[in-house]
């Protein structure tokens, strides 16, 4: 099964230490209990009792800290990574977060030439300290070019840093701080855009740093924090100019993979409570599972969810290959950001109608996956952030393939170094990708088959109807097409995978029955639009298809999705 069951980790891994450390992270939270984890929720108690835990363990030194700063096994793998964050956010986004703030704040030091920091965040890695990315501020949010953090420069090498930054993660206890600013000297006054830019590291326990309070009213802590002439040396500062620009960026593109996985493991815990709770209600003299609404919603929040982690172990594998030469893994990479975890949503919604008023209980799971699903999308740039991103790779995606060696799963135990050394953050329209056309025909299948059919009307509707300039400037109805573009790419990796992970046609086939669907509700929108013209309203109506209906399929799914009553229930 491709779903996470806590009670059989079936993901396989070429070393013995890496699967210790998701059993063990497993045990930890099943001996903790979901009665102790709600209980800890509601009151907002801090995780001390799992930092604790990771400590003694050393698992941040093992799988965050690169092969050349740490000690034997110790390395930077996207493979493992992927189902540590899965499991995390499967008991719990704020044990999630701890880790997700982590990566962000290290990304900013692993990317440096500074060695001296390099060390020193592998010593405290080690000691079990986590990490924050101070770059968020509270009257620009995602604004970086209007950062208000500065860092005035003195004499004989020394700095002072004065401002304030917002929505930190960790910022409360994190022993190194990545932190965004810009000086009143620049480095490099011949780049008037980028030189006046700088990263370095600050220390939360510094008595110049203070904490200001924690921003959000749950179990994390989410900072407000002031630096009050705090004392910087040439051996804090991690970069500058335009590569402490290009930082903040490629930081961001290896975090906000993170969050498309934590919508994937609250997805499939909400999915095991839902299908527990439905297969043993009885109403009306009928179980609920067999009411033909409940069935449907089974089967779409299975699909999706199979879709979510297919598309998203696959985007993993892009990220493992790529160099600066193959650099497709940044519009896979965006997609798991927006994509994944606007999936997540529609998941937990499905089956929320399911589970209805159980879901508001405070002793469910269901309960934190409601709330804490609607975070995800909302982070690391917002969707509309990424989806403007997105656009950017349409032309190159449809018009001007290339051939690449093909890439298979990339399982090896190895530091994935090049996510550090990404180069400079320019060019996207640039980069190529390999034919989506040949991916797609190595599937027949009638669903696979219609959705070809409405891809091939969104290339005539991009060549005979190619939106002006102005439609082209209106974020509005240009976003539209971002989606319909996104689930091309989407279908693609999922077809991708789906022979890798040796998924039946029957599953498949119903995955691309709600993609068809969903491709033509994006283009009514598109079409429902004011400023649409006639002959785009016109081809765009000739992209609303029904999807293929076959009973056998569609019943093979609702039995498969049954089959997941009482596989998996959280100890008490």
């Amino acid at each position: 099964m491709v779903l996470l069951d806590p009670n059989n980790l079936t993901r396989k891994y070429p070393d013995a230490e890496s699967k210790e450390i998701m059993k063990k992270t497993v045990e930890f939270f099943e001996n903790k209990g979901k009665v102790a984890l709600k209980n800890d929720d509601h009151e907002r108690v801090w995780y001390q009792d799992f930092l604790d835990f990771l400590k003694k363990e050393k698992i941040f030194y093992k799988m965050l800290t690169p092969s050349q700063y740490g000690d034997e096994g110790c390395r930077w793998d996207t493979w493992r990574n992927m189902e540590f964050n899965e499991i995390l956010a499967f008991y719990g986004l704020h044990y999630w977060y701890t880790w997700q703030v982590t990566i962000l704040g290290l990304g900013p030091i692993w990317m440096s030439k500074n060695e001296e920091a390099k060390k020193k965040a592998a010593e405290y890695l080690k000691q079990g300290e986590v990490f924050a990315f101070g770059l968020s501020e509270k009257d620009h949010g995602a604004d970086l070019y209007s950062s208000k953090m500065r860092l005035n420069v003195l004499d004989d090498g020394k700095y002072v840093a004065n401002g304030s930054k917002y929505y930190i993660g960790n910022g409360n206890v994190a022993r190194m701080v990545s932190v965004f600013a810009k000086t009143d000297v620049s480095s490099d006054p011949e780049n008037k855009k980028y030189g006046d830019y700088v990263f370095f590291v600050a220390d939360s326990q510094h008595a110049n740093y203070e904490c200001v309070k924690n921003v959000v009213n749950v179990q994390s802590y989410v900072a407000e924090y002031k630096l009050n002439d705090y004392p910087i040396t040439e051996g804090d500062i991690l970069s500058k100019s335009r590569d402490a620009w290009d930082s903040t960026l490629n930081t961001v593109n290896v975090g906000k993979f993170n969050l498309g996985w934590a919508s994937i493991g609250i997805s499939t815990h909400a999915l095991y409570e839902a299908i527990n709770h439905a297969s043993n209600r009885n109403l009306f003299g009928m179980f609920v599972t067999e009411f033909s609404h409940i069935k449907q919603f089974f089967v779409d929040s299975y699909a999706r969810l199979v879709a979510m982690k297919l598309f998203a172990l696959r985007a993993g594998d892009y990220m493992r290959s790529a160099s600066l030469e193959d650099r497709r893994y940044i519009l896979y990479n965006s997609l798991v950001k927006m994509k994944v975890t606007s999936e997540g949503e529609k998941v937990i919604d499905l089956l929320w109608d399911i589970i209805a008023a159980r879901g508001f209980e405070g002793e469910t799971y269901f309960s934190m996956a409601t709330r804490d699903i609607r975070a995800l999308p909302k982070l690391e740039g917002t969707v509309h952030v990424n989806m403007a991103q997105i656009i950017k790779f349409m032309p190159a995606y449809f018009f001007m393939p290339q051939e690449y060696p093909d890439v298979g799963t990339i399982t090896e135990p190895k530091s994935d170094e090049f996510l550090f050394d990404q180069g400079v953050t320019k060019g996207l329209s640039q980069i190529m990708f390999h034919d989506y056309r040949a991916v797609y025909d190595t599937v027949d299948l009638s669903n696979v088959t219609i959705f070809k059919k409405q891809i091939e009307v969104f290339n005539e509707f991009m060549t005979e109807a190619t939106p002006d300039e102005k439609q082209g400037q209106d974020l509005d109805f240009i976003l539209n097409a971002g989606e319909l573009f996104s689930l091309v790419v989407y279908g693609q990796l999922i077809i991708e995978n789906a022979k890798i992970y040796k998924i039946n046609d029957h599953l498949l086939d119903q995955i691309f029955d709600f993609m068809v669907r969903d491709f033509s509700r994006y283009a009514l929108q598109m079409h429902s639009k004011q400023s649409s013209t006639e002959k785009q309203q016109e081809i765009l109506l000739r992209m609303i298809m029904k999807p293929s209906v076959d009973k056998e399929r569609y019943e093979a799914i609702v039995k498969e999705v049954y089959a997941l009553n009482g596989r998996y229930e959280m100890h008490k």
